[in-house]
């Protein structure tokens, strides 16, 4: 009864504040805007483009990255994703210091205060160590979410060439929850090729090196917009632990609805979410028609854990699957895409076998058997973001994620700077956000984006103060070896000279000697386990 309360006093408080944040800022959806290609909005703190009065940042030409990419997408000029975000602006804000935002008006990942000089680091916790009045806290926030238009974003429900090349501009209001959903489906969409064909084998965001950074940025942006629509900055994602799951426990009308009584599909009519529609769910009726999601509601959220394809996913990831794919060194590997073997980003995503780190396209596995288990609208990629399940299945993935970077300490060049699939590349730029961030910019540890996990901060600080030493003497271990071997000689030969003289000193009795020998054994054991 008090989390309906709060439910409903929280949703009363929500349609009263500012929203979201997204894709295309309303300020710059207008055909002047378009034309000009110029997305530069005021900040509302001095009135100036970017807040350059205020030295937050400038409006800027889009700087773009000329890498060559992979073969997957053997076509140039075609989709408004290349390039991104060039076919429909070529300056944007660029902001300095601790400013971000599309006008520069937000502060980065990690800081606060009215300069943003405040350094903050959350710790986001797992689903079932957060308090009742959390859990039910978050359940209202998402309920919330899904109720509230964005006042700032709007989402593009054409294609520039439909926009009559800007003169025409095709955009809708959407609400918070759904404009991420809509993010998800854009990045992932099919290409429109000539005629009325279409081009499968493109994803920004999936099935190459950016899928860990790009849903990294994305979450700390639903995040952040989380704590912007309801005042609470304290606010962290949780996440769901499915190491070694039998079934799906959060599948419950106490958390994110249970079966329906009567239908295999539907939610339990006890659930919040049994009430939410689905949105961007229908990718085949997009392509026949040629036309962009545009937000409207396509039915309800639809889920069925357990009833999917065993010969695909047997079970759920176990802990040993886990420590295999975490222990694996390449970040990626060969093409870079769903074929790579001994590659941890294509093991985490779920393309190969994680015991063995060979791709196996006839099984899914980590990552990807979480969506094929809990059926519904998670199995669809495209859409799969309608279902709250997605945001803490993500945020744990994410957190499997930093356990490698922590694990194998990679330097930024592991991220690929070419020959990646088409918008996989480290300096591209991630579709399709606005304000610009490039794949490489989030190929960070987390703390560094101010949050961190609560089972790893409990395990982390003496592995994080013995990781660099750790690391340094297997770079050196031969050298190591080697001292180690030399002093043994050198020790041997300092006993015997130590007990010739003493044996000149003293009687050579039983009594004697065997002192010594002791001697030299209690010191030969000291410096081993020094060593």
């Amino acid at each position: 009864m008090m989390g309906r309360v709060m439910l409903l006093a929280v949703g009363t408080l929500l349609l009263l504040l500012p929203s979201s944040y997204g894709q295309f800022p309303r300020a710059c959806s207008s055909a002047e805007v378009l034309q000009s290609k110029e997305c530069c909005p005021a900040w509302s703190g001095d009135g100036s483009p970017c807040g350059e009065v205020s030295g937050r940042g400038a409006c800027q030409d889009v700087v773009l990255s000329n890498s060559s990419v992979g073969p997957q997408f053997p076509f140039s000029g075609i989709d408004d994703r290349e390039n991104w975000p060039i076919v429909f602006y070529n300056r944007t804000c660029q902001c300095v210091g601790n400013f971000m935002g599309f006008n520069c008006g937000d502060c980065k990942f990690g800081y606060t205060g009215p300069n943003c000089t405040v350094r903050k680091v959350m710790v986001r916790k797992e689903i079932y160590r957060m308090s009742t009045a959390e859990k039910d806290k978050f359940i209202a926030y998402l309920n919330l979410a899904k109720r509230t238009i964005s006042t700032d974003y709007v989402i593009a429900t054409g294609t520039y060439a439909q926009m009559g090349n800007g003169t025409n501009p095709l955009f809708a209001d959407i609400n918070v929850y759904d404009l991420f959903v809509w993010i998800h489906y854009y990045a992932s969409r099919d290409a429109f090729l000539e005629g009325d064909q279409v081009w499968r084998n493109i994803d920004f965001a999936h099935e190459a090196p950016a899928f860990l950074p790009w849903h990294r940025f994305y979450l700390l942006h639903w995040e952040q917009q989380i704590q912007k629509i309801t005042g609470d900055e304290d606010f962290t994602i949780p996440f769901w632990d499915w190491r070694d799951a039998q079934q799906c426990d959060i599948c419950s009308d106490e958390f994110f609805g249970g079966t329906h009584p009567t239908s295999t599909v539907l939610l339990s009519p006890a659930s919040f979410f049994s009430s939410w529609q689905i949105v961007c769910s229908q990718p085949e009726e997009y392509n026949r028609l040629r036309i962009v999601c545009n937000g409207t509601s396509e039915g309800p959220l639809l889920r069925s854990p357990g009833r999917h394809d065993r010969n695909r996913t047997p079970r759920l990831p176990t802990s040993a699957d886990v420590e295999a794919c975490l222990s694996m060194a390449n970040y990626d590997t060969g093409l870079m895409d769903r074929t790579a073997n001994f590659s941890f980003r294509n093991t985490l995503e779920g393309f190969t076998i994680p015991q063995s780190g060979i791709a196996n396209s006839s099984q899914s596995n980590m990552h990807n058997s979480l969506h094929v288990y809990l059926n519904g609208s998670m199995s669809l990629v495209q859409g799969s973001a309608n279902d709250p399940i997605f945001v803490l299945h993500h945020t744990f993935v994410d957190s499997l994620f930093e356990q490698w970077l922590r694990r194998h300490r990679p330097t930024l060049d592991v991220f690929p700077e070419a020959n990646a699939p088409i918008g996989h590349n480290r300096g591209y730029n991630m579709v399709p956000f606005i304000p610009l961030y490039t794949n490489g910019e989030f190929f960070a540890p987390s703390r560094d984006l101010g949050y961190d996990y609560d089972y790893l901060a409990e395990a982390g600080s003496f592995e994080d103060f013995l990781t660099p030493y750790l690391e340094q003497a297997r770079q050196i271990w031969q050298w190591l070896l080697g001292a180690a071997v030399v002093g043994g000689l050198l020790t041997a030969v300092m006993a015997v000279l130590a007990g010739l003289v003493c044996r000149k000193k003293r009687r050579p009795t039983t009594e004697e000697t065997q002192p010594l020998l002791m001697e030299a054994e209690d010191y030969h054991s000291t410096y081993q386990s020094n060593l």
